[in-house]
């Protein structure tokens, strides 16, 4: 079955290569909308217990090898301040980062799974969010994460380096919107890390400023809760995945390998 939809998606991307696709901004955004009220609020819930307890984790960690008073020092909004940093707190930052992003990858595909299940009135729970942590996905979802941040992480600490901040947020969003389909082509469309990765480029590449304008409008929807209340933005930011899921659905499909052999 895993064989059937990774040949329909590599011949849709054939498809698209060739003919581009066609992607209506309302349909998109309505869509979107109607999705994001069937999992606003049990995915907002997941957001913040999964994340509360990470961070309780995280910080239990970080004072069992640090110190509290060390880590109290270090946590100084003066010390925070990139002119600051050296270039040795600036490298463990940047492989912290990697290695939490790595860590929590496959929960970003849950919530992705999540709006798809509410499309298809399918039952979703906790289950689903933690679902992509085996295998195969895992180990892809692994991977181009981590290539994504690692390449992220180098131009963030270059442009630091050189103090032209604004030009690594400029290439940071770049990388941000010519990758953003790469979670969905693996969960759905059964692409290995780095063909998700070249396949996301290709379908963005041929629609840039429409996405972009969906990723930006999603963003604002999303920040919309940090300005009312900063908790609400964790019932906020499940926009965004139903926002990644209606994009792919509507540009690829998202049919289910029965389908597909019924249609074949």
């Amino acid at each position: 079955m895993q064989t059937t939809m990774n040949t329909y998606t590599k011949k849709r991307l054939a498809e698209i290569k060739e003919q581009g696709y066609q992607l209506d901004f309302g349909t998109v955004f309505n869509n979107t909308i109607e999705n994001y009220k069937k999992i606003a609020w049990y995915g907002g819930l997941m957001i913040f217990v999964f994340f509360t307890l990470f961070c309780l984790v995280l910080f239990g960690i970080a004072v069992a090898f640090i110190g509290f008073p060390e880590l109290k020092a270090i946590l100084k909004p003066e010390n925070l301040q990139l002119e600051n940093l050296s270039l040795e707190i600036l490298l463990y930052v940047s492989v912290a980062t990697i290695i939490i992003t790595a860590i929590t990858c496959p929960f970003p595909a849950g919530l992705t799974k999540m709006a798809q299940s509410a499309d298809k009135d399918e039952e979703f729970g906790i289950a689903t969010m933690f679902q992509y942590y085996k295998a195969p996905y895992f180990v892809e979802l692994l991977v181009a994460t981590t290539l994504l941040a690692i390449v992220n992480t180098v131009l963030q600490n270059t442009i630091t380096y050189f103090q032209i901040p604004f030009v690594g947020s400029i290439l940071s969003v770049i990388l941000s919107l010519f990758t953003f389909l790469s979670v969905p082509f693996i969960i759905f469309g059964n692409l290995k890390a780095i063909e998700s990765i070249q396949a996301s480029i290709l379908v963005v590449s041929k629609q840039p400023l429409t996405l972009l304008g969906l990723i930006i409008v999603s963003s604002i929807a999303t920040f919309i809760g940090f300005l009312g209340c900063c908790i609400g933005i964790v019932f906020t930011i499940p926009f965004l995945y139903s926002m990644y899921y209606v994009v792919y659905k509507e540009i690829i499909g998202v049919e289910t390998p029965e389908d597909l052999q019924d249609n074949g």
